[in-house]
């Protein structure tokens, strides 16, 4: 599977929002160089809060372009960046992802999926009916959380616009993306 990095941000404080910019560095590790999230440990507000010790499965967040154009065909505006990710990629179904997968972003960097990001209420400060467009239902009844997925960080490296991401999925059998 290959697709496309259509933007990169990083945000040095906890916003909600993530400026893009030409380019992040990724650290083996740790996550986004400069990112507030960084870190081997937990560095999400409401989870430093209840066990600062955990390992941060939250390095990196990324979303699917399509997500965007989905949101906006609904009469959202979010653009890249908008919902804190570090990464947009077009071309890959990142939400279809076994956890485990291995994403190759650029030349050097790689990224394991560790799971889906759980939408927030904050979505909802950021434009009323958010959180309710990045939710749905499968065909079993199932819920679904559209709000992208979160990895750590293997390999680091720059990943900029326009370079190529490769998705290596784990030996079998498979397990679907859990919320992290």
């Amino acid at each position: 599977m290959r697709g496309t990095v259509t933007a990169v941000g990083r945000s040095a404080t906890h916003t909600f929002e993530k400026p893009t910019g030409d380019g992040i560095r990724l650290l083996a590790g740790l996550g986004v160089e400069g990112d507030a999230h960084m870190g081997e440990t937990v560095k999400h507000r409401s989870r430093v809060r209840q066990d600062p010790t955990r390992p941060n499965l939250r390095q990196v967040h990324l979303i699917h372009a399509e997500l965007h154009e989905e949101l906006r065909a609904a009469g959202f505006d979010v653009p890249a960046g908008g919902m804190g990710e570090n990464v947009t990629t077009r071309g890959i179904d990142l939400l279809g992802l076994p956890t485990g997968t291995t994403l190759h972003l650029g030349d050097t960097a790689s990224v394991q999926v560790t799971g889906l990001r759980n939408p927030c209420k904050q979505l909802d400060d950021f434009q009323p009916g958010l959180m309710q467009a990045v939710l749905g239902r499968d065909e079993a009844g199932n819920l679904v959380r559209k709000a992208g997925i979160m990895g750590v960080v293997l390999a680091g490296g720059e990943v900029r616009p326009g370079d190529e991401v490769r998705a290596v999925l784990p030996p079998g059998p498979h397990h679907p993306l859990e919320r992290v």
